[in-house]
């Protein structure tokens, strides 16, 4: 027993791994940061457009799932310092809460959507179409990045749900908690990813107000 215990530490290597994690980090803060980048671009050019436009995003929604985020990035970080004080129980109910905000969160995306494609709007509908170019750049951007964003939370979801498989077979310990650790990082990357999104696209309405103040 103790030679395959050492066989198995011998090949563990948690530096390693937390510096994979740190690396996809790195690289998906400057894919979205180009997405920033461009989403800018097009809103310097089209700025009357993204203004108006921006009137039909839901602030409520959106205000909910961004406290949805924050809390469950609380929840997974709380976790992994249960995990630590052998605290098995505490690590398993912080997982599982951390799961179900994140589907709340997917629920209310969908819910918003669905409000926007009932009023006919999605990428290549013909009421964007007649409304022209800025409000097509707009909410295709707006369906690209949130839909970019909704897909990363699933996978995240995955994750998180491997881990807590993990944690119950014991698989994940006090002593072995590397992936839960990198799952947590991953999981406040989407929270932070979330946290520029949101008010990036919201930021646009204050614009309307100031040109009908005029």
């Amino acid at each position: 027993m103790s030679e395959s215990i050492a066989h198995h530490d011998e090949h563990r290597d948690d530096e390693g791994s937390k510096l994979g994690i740190w690396l996809f980090i790195f690289t998906e803060l400057l894919f979205f940061g180009g997405l920033f980048i461009t989403y800018a671009v097009y809103r310097h050019g089209n700025s009357q457009a993204f203004h108006l436009a921006a009137e039909q995003l839901d602030v409520t929604l959106g205000t909910i799932n961004t406290v949805i985020l924050l809390i469950s990035s609380m929840t997974i970080a709380m976790a992994t310092t249960a995990i630590q004080k052998k605290d098995k129980r505490t690590t398993l109910i912080l997982i599982w809460i951390t799961l179900i905000l994140a589907l709340v969160f997917l629920v209310n995306k969908y819910f918003e959507w669905s409000a926007k494609i009932d009023h006919g709007i999605w990428p290549g509908s013909p009421l964007l179409e007649e409304l022209g170019r800025g409000d097509t750049l707009f909410f295709g951007l707006y369906f690209f990045m949130t839909g970019l964003h909704a897909l990363h939370i699933i996978i995240g979801m995955v994750l998180i749900a491997v881990i807590l498989v993990r944690v119950r077979k014991n698989k994940i310990t006090f002593d072995n908690f590397q992936l839960l650790e990198n799952g947590g990082l991953y999981w406040h990357l989407v929270d932070l990813i979330w946290i520029f999104l949101f008010p990036r696209l919201l930021s646009n309405r204050s614009g309307v107000a100031a040109h009908r103040s005029k």
